[in-house]
């Protein structure tokens, strides 16, 4: 019968230092991937239908926020709300960026009295949230007077702060049946 080695051989003393070593290293490396936010929620669980929840609300609070903000003209609110690098495409189809955005609400060109929201969809996509909703708008802009029902998407991105702002918008124009363009 074999006796029991009281020495252990190196090949034991060096699987059980990994061990011993690997124990601690690993607490401190899933306690720091937990407390960073590394640890990646998995679709349909109830955490992450929480985080999506509460996302979803932030967004639709911005949605607000902007529409008080076209309704009352405060560029000091929308400067907040737009990117740097935002870009819109308007309903008459014109490029206009931030800067071009708060210069025609602060001259007046832009200004609404009307903006009744509905129908609106959030979708996400990793930090984008993609916004499409209905409007019922009077008003005016750099391209003259505005009414009727418009479409539009606007586009929020979380930039490096973890605040979400408006990086993209585009409405279009709903035509009512039977009734043609006006440009020749």
């Amino acid at each position: 019968m074999p006796s029991a080695n009281p020495n252990p051989t190196p090949n034991h003393l060096t699987r059980r230092r990994r061990r011993i070593a690997c124990g601690p290293i690993m607490a401190v490396v899933l306690a720091l991937a937990s407390s960073a936010g590394a640890v990646a929620l998995q679709p349909g669980t109830p955490r992450a239908q929480k985080q999506k929840h509460e996302i979803r609300h932030v967004i639709d609070q911005l949605e607000e926020a902007w529409r008080q903000a076209m309704l009352h003209s405060n560029t000091a609110a929308m400067e907040k709300l737009l990117a740097d690098d935002y870009l819109a495409i308007t309903a008459s189809g014109r490029l206009q960026t931030k800067d071009q955005a708060l210069a025609s609400m602060r001259a007046g060109k832009t200004h609404f009295t009307t903006l009744d929201v509905s129908d609106r969809k959030v979708r996400f996509y990793g930090t984008t949230a993609l916004v499409t909703s209905l409007a019922e708008v009077r008003g005016t802009t750099d391209d003259g007077e505005l009414s009727g029902s418009y479409r539009y998407t606007r586009v929020y991105a979380r930039d490096a702060q973890g605040a979400w702002k408006a990086v993209s918008f585009e409405a279009s124009r709903i035509r009512e049946p039977g009734e043609h363009d006006e440009q020749k």
